[in-house]
């Protein structure tokens, strides 16, 4: 039983088509299962909690929740306007919070539940002229992780995918240069039917042991992603000075430092499909 939320915007964001959503619902019926549309947005704490009733509304419950709205509105950081910023944080990371908020009630009081939320690698790894996109799906991640931490003990689990596929969203995408071409014929060769199923498994029983981490889904490879901790450690008695760290930083933590590039340019071999 599932309920599918599309607001129907296009790639700019205007409109409010009910055929995306309904056309899922169809799908899901016709494979013999019940499906529900809604057609809220999940920018507003309002429209999260309508996705959330029709749920219970429909189905009396509410068991996993996919957090999977997205928009892109990419531009380089010295051209990106205030609404650009406001649109993409509000849909992606406003969005995941306010389902999440919604849900997490009804899943208190039941002691169980899943959510699953999609991250990327524009954020995990970087990509130029996604700013907003890369900021929300960084705050994705750590949204997940205290939600993970805040339900534990309720036997809810939280945890994020990013996802490779192409999507109506992806296919914004600028394809001006040779590099940006290339990244998008290698992403068309993955769709969502290589994410479901590890979707599907975290949203099971067999991974009620599994939350609070990052998975990557690349065609036929899926990824753990390593959390935030520090990779190497330097002290001095004295302690510190900007003369005193200028002589040593390079010999000690300049050994470390992680290279400044693209998520195109770390995953850069053909996929597994």
């Amino acid at each position: 039983r599932i309920v599918v939320n599309d607001y129907g915007g296009s790639e700019s964001g205007s409109g409010s088509a009910r055929a995306p959503a309904d056309q899922v619902v169809e799908e899901i019926r016709r494979l013999g299962a019940e499906a529900a549309a809604n057609y809220d947005s999940v920018a507003t704490m309002a429209g999260g909690a309508r996705i959330v009733q029709t749920a219970l509304d429909r189905f009396g419950r509410i068991d996993v929740v996919v957090n999977n709205a997205g928009i892109l509105r990419d531009r380089m950081i010295f051209n990106m306007s205030e609404e650009e910023w406001d649109a993409v944080i509000d849909t992606h990371l406003k969005g995941t919070f306010a389902v999440t908020r919604a849900a997490a009630p009804y899943m208190k009081e039941q002691k169980s539940g899943r959510f699953i939320n999609m991250t990327s690698t524009s954020g995990l790894v970087g990509n130029v002229g996604q700013a907003n996109y890369a900021a929300a799906k960084m705050g994705i991640v750590g949204l997940t992780k205290i939600v993970a931490l805040d339900m534990a003990r309720y036997n809810v689990t939280a945890n994020c995918i990013s996802p490779f596929a192409w999507t109506r969203m992806i296919g914004t995408i600028p394809t001006e240069t040779e590099a940006q071409k290339t990244r998008v014929e290698k992403i068309k060769k993955m769709g969502p039917e290589h994410v479901a199923p590890l979707a599907v498994f975290l949203a099971s029983d067999e991974a009620r042991e599994v939350s609070g981490q990052v998975f990557g889904v690349r065609g036929k490879e899926i990824m753990l992603f390593g959390h935030m901790r520090p990779i190497t450690r330097i002290h001095h008695d004295a302690g510190w000075t900007p003369e005193r760290l200028a002589e040593m930083f390079m010999g000690t933590l300049g050994h470390h430092l992680v290279p400044l590039e693209t998520s195109g340019q770390y995953f850069n071999y053909d996929p597994l499909v």
